[in-house]
């Protein structure tokens, strides 16, 4: 929506009036001369957009981001769930590919993304791109689809930066400070930040299970209470440059880390139904963690012969690496023992090199041809250590059960081709992407290497048609797979939790899914909406299949499932309530079903459910700011059980002091609704996990705003940009 001052409205009348005056065969005198002082045109970024290919949601409103993370953010947008581990889905399937500005990065990978995504601060970021139903430029990694995180960039010349500080319950705080200096072809960026944080998690289980060895029925109950302290500072950079007309270099860095300390007390105890526990027993962990995360990129683009004819060369490194350390001391009360001691070291490298060429043409009658080349190697080690100590003469020996080394190597070779162009009343955009994979493994410990090579084609069409000015349909179909995760294909049985053991599987399969979308979006007056309609088919999906092996002790295993559907109704909604109250409201009903049969489960199941989300904003007066959201993700279907729901409610208020200064007072998951549930239903195994995330954080912060015009609301709220 655009407003323009009631002063441009009158200039913009007075030629017509004369033009009138003159028709009418009258004389009008020339008017003097009229200074007119700078006029600014501002425009009111919608909170959500519907394009092509794609959605973005602005996060600029919300209060979370001055101290929040990228996956505190990342749970209020539409589709999206994040758990209290920061580890992400997509409607339901958290085999997402996370992009940050376009591109991959190890950091988002594997086992220790959700972990990244709580450690990026989410006032790095300008909007959030999902795509249920990506086009064939992107990766066809990723079954659930690819979100994109686009970061904040600063485009108006000369000096401009903000300072962030916050602090919160706990002796958590958060420290950031960004800057920009843009002048004629050289534009520069970077920031510095510290993060210290600390949460505390407790986690409950009670089974009861059929003895493998005496068929008699056992009961366990595991308790554990876990306390962790992070100190995370981070620095980036970035550059372009235009070399001339026709060519511009970009290069950046970004490079974070994480140390603190980690510890937990577990208690155990177990016995027959019915009866007093045969088994007590005691285990406390001090621990210390490390981890960096390492991105570097550079960029070469080319203007060619045609008006927007480009041809784009990229070259990224990103690097993550992990250290821990644990020192256990055990004690046992039932049958009494001496305390034993044993320690364990985890490290984890992941390397992930990328190639790209994009060559775009545009061309006549609004069509539009894309090709590209993408060249992906991922090296990846893992590497766990554990020993045993005697008490008595201090030395230590290795423990085989928990020693094992790993590694993994991944290369995709992709190429691309993609057209649109209208068709009628439609805009089409159709597209194929092949792929070729190799993989190869080796379990250094046992000696045993294996590997795989696939080739794929992953078709891509999206058609939408405007109905008027305010309307749009949609409609969308792909193919996309999910590689198995490199610790997911490594068979050593860990025995890290001797109560809980897991094992990959070198014979996992990749997950191959088709996805079908019919959608619609629209504007009535000041009310913004939209729905889509889906239906996906997956086969040979990841899980986990959990076998008993001996009384209190179970095996967790990687296995394929055959296949599996889903369908369901996005919505989403957001406007104004008057002129002080806007709202945003989405949600999906969906219905899943899954046949485990083949896995030793009960046969064909379905569920249906509800995830919805809404929030409040409001602004009494221009310089306050009071919002409410809350989310709920409905429960979900497993081969052997279901996870259950989770509820939070988060709280903001902001204040603008000055016009380059504003404070903000957050409280997340207000109810401490954090509390993922597991249930495992077998003839064999009836096991209840519970993972309660103690998630209540309450933080009062200032931004600062420096070196460029005065604004009237803070960078971090962007409700007119």
């Amino acid at each position: 929506m655009r407003r323009v001052s009631g002063l441009l409205a009158l200039l913009a009348l007075a030629p017509a009036a004369g033009a009138r005056a003159q028709a009418a065969g009258t004389s009008a005198a020339p008017a003097p001369p009229v200074t007119v002082g700078a006029v600014v045109v501002t425009a009111e970024r919608p909170p959500t957009q519907t394009l092509l290919d794609r959605k973005v949601y602005t996060i600029g409103n919300d209060l979370q981001a001055t101290s929040g993370s990228a996956a505190e953010v990342l749970n209020q947008v539409p589709s999206v769930a994040v758990d209290a581990d920061g580890v992400p889905t997509l409607r339901g399937d958290g085999n997402v590919t996370i992009l940050v500005d376009g591109k991959p990065s190890a950091q988002f990978s594997g086992a220790t993304r959700g972990l990244s995504l709580l450690q990026l601060p989410a006032s790095d970021i300008d909007r959030i791109e999902v795509l249920t139903n990506p086009p064939t430029q992107f990766k066809a990694e990723g079954s659930g689809g690819v979100i994109n995180i686009v970061t904040k960039k600063t485009r108006q010349p000369g000096f401009s930066g903000v300072g962030r500080l916050s602090v919160g319950d706990q002796r958590r705080y958060v420290l950031g400070l960004d800057g920009a200096y843009n002048r004629g072809k050289l534009k520069l960026s970077g920031g510095v930040g510290l993060r210290q944080d600390a949460k505390e998690r407790l986690t409950t289980t009670n089974r009861s299970e059929t003895d493998p060895a005496s068929n008699a029925l056992v009961q366990s109950q595991q308790s554990i209470d876990e306390h962790f302290r992070r100190l995370i500072p981070s620095v980036k950079a970035g550059l372009d440059y235009e070399l001339n007309a026709s060519q511009s270099f970009g290069a950046s860095f970004s490079h974070r880390e994480l140390t603190g300390q980690r510890y937990f007390d577990q208690h155990d105890l177990s016995g027959p139904t019915a009866a007093s526990p045969a088994s007590i027993s005691d285990r406390h962990s001090d621990g210390h963690e490390w981890s960096v995360d390492a991105d570097e990129s550079a960029r070469f683009e080319q203007k060619l012969w045609r008006p927007g004819e480009t041809l784009d060369l990229a070259v990224q490194r990103s690097v993550t690496g992990e250290r821990e350390r644990y020192a256990y001391r055990n004690t046992f009360t039932l049958p009494a023992a001496v305390p034993s001691f044993d320690d364990l070291r985890l490290g984890l490298d992941l390397v992930k090199t990328e190639f790209s060429a994009d060559y775009d043409l545009p061309l006549a009658h609004d069509r539009e041809l894309k090709l590209g080349y993408d060249l992906e190697d991922d090296r990846n080690a893992f590497d766990n250590v554990g020993d045993n100590l005697d008490p008595a003469t201090g030395q230590r020996a290795t423990n085989p059960a928990v020693t094992n080394h790993f590694r993994y190597r991944q290369q995709v070779n992709a190429a691309y081709g993609q057209y649109e162009t209208p068709l009628g009343p439609w805009r089409l955009q159709a597209g194929l992407r092949l792929e070729a994979t190799h993989v190869s493994t080796l379990q250094i410990t046992g000696g045993v290497a294996g590997g795989r090579d696939d080739f794929g084609a992953y078709p891509s069409l999206h058609l939408d048609r405007a109905l008027g000015d305010d309307a749009k349909l949609m409609a969308s179909v792909s193919r996309r797979v999910t590689r198995p995760n490199p610790e997911s294909l490594n068979p050593f049985t860990d025995y890290q939790d001797t109560h809980n053991l897991r094992a990959g599987n070198p014979n996992l399969l990749p997950q191959d899914t088709w996805s079908y979308e019919l959608g619609y979006a629209g504007t009535v007056s000041r009310l913004t909406y939209g729905a889509t309609a889906y239906y996906r088919v997956d086969r040979n999906s990841v899980t986990d299949v959990i076998t008993p092996v001996s009384a209190d002790v179970v095996l967790a295993t990687k296995m394929n499932l055959p296949k599996s559907q889903s369908a369901g109704l996005d919505f989403n909604a957001n406007g104004k309530l008057g002129s002080q109250l806007s709202f945003n409201l989405s949600g999906e009903l969906f219905h899943a079903q899954i046949d485990p049969g083949s896995l030793g489960g009960a046969g064909l199941q379905s569920t249906n459910g509800l995830n919805l989300k809404a929030g409040l904003d409001y602004r009494p007066t221009t310089a306050d700011t009071a919002q409410i959201s809350f989310t709920r993700t409905d429960r979900r279907l497993t081969p052997q059980g279901f996870v259950g729901a989770i509820n939070q409610v988060n709280l903001g208020y902001r204040r603008q002091l000055r016009p380059d200064l504003a404070a903000v007072f957050t409280v997340s998951d207000l109810f401490d609704g954090q509390r993922f549930t597991r249930v495992v239903s077998t003839p064999q195994l009836q096991d209840t996990y519970v993972r309660h995330q103690l998630g209540r954080v309450a933080y009062i912060g200032f931004v600062y705003t420096f070196g460029a015009p005065a604004k009237a609301k803070s960078p971090n709220f962007d409700y007119d940009q």
